[in-house]
């Protein structure tokens, strides 16, 4: 291949490589959350060395990204009974009273409060109620931008992250061990949400 033809080739590849990796645009409107494709996680310290992963199977919520996106809204919830670490007789217990008491508190609910920054780095104050009790929470997220699926629908994606103490929410059961506590305090929350545009009905004459 002659220089010329290496340059040519390799800057054609350069520009088809761009423009696929070229980000999105933002698209306003009202989003549902879909549960197949997203993930509501959490991953907490065990026995100080090491972590447990676990997520919620059953969620829902809406999302309206405003066309001034630091307007935009987001509720959502997760049913306490479909949390899952891969253990039966973990998430048994996670499912008592001694942590999250799913017969009595049978959902997690979040509604944001503020939403500052931008799209691709923002910082949402959100109220997150666990066990019954409400506290502020500060998210750091990414909107990762829109596609469409194989059927036409039009999807967004974020990704969010949060750390709280689980005792502020009332999980208090702790055990001490040797090298120190069974279960840690802090609780890092990481959501992984795609969802999709609600489609606007058209109104009838």
């Amino acid at each position: 291949m002659t220089p010329l033809k290496t340059i040519l080739t390799t800057a054609l590849l350069a520009s088809n490589l761009t423009a696929f990796a070229a980000p999105t645009t933002y698209q306003p409107g009202n989003y549902s959350i879909d549960p197949a494709h997203s993930k509501v996680g959490f991953e907490v310290p065990h026995l100080v060395i090491s972590t447990v992963e676990g997520r919620f199977g059953k969620i829902d919520g809406k999302i309206t990204l405003a066309s001034d996106f630091e307007k935009s809204k987001v509720t959502a919830s997760a049913e306490t009974a479909s949390v899952d670490t891969g253990v039966k007789d973990r998430d048994d217990h996670l499912r008592s009273p001694e942590f999250f008491d799913a017969k009595k508190f049978p959902q997690l609910k979040l509604v944001s409060n503020s939403i500052k920054g931008k799209p691709e780095s923002f910082q949402m104050i959100a109220d997150l109620t666990i066990k019954g009790i409400t506290q502020k929470v500060t998210f750091d997220g990414k909107y990762l931008g829109t596609a469409k699926d194989a059927y036409g629908n039009e999807k967004a994606a974020f990704t969010a992250t949060a750390k709280i103490n689980r005792k502020d929410f009332g999980l208090t059961w702790s055990k001490v061990v040797e090298v120190g506590p069974v279960v840690g305090d802090e609780i890092l929350i990481e959501l992984k949400i795609q969802s999709a545009k609600v489609q606007e009905t058209q109104k009838k004459n």
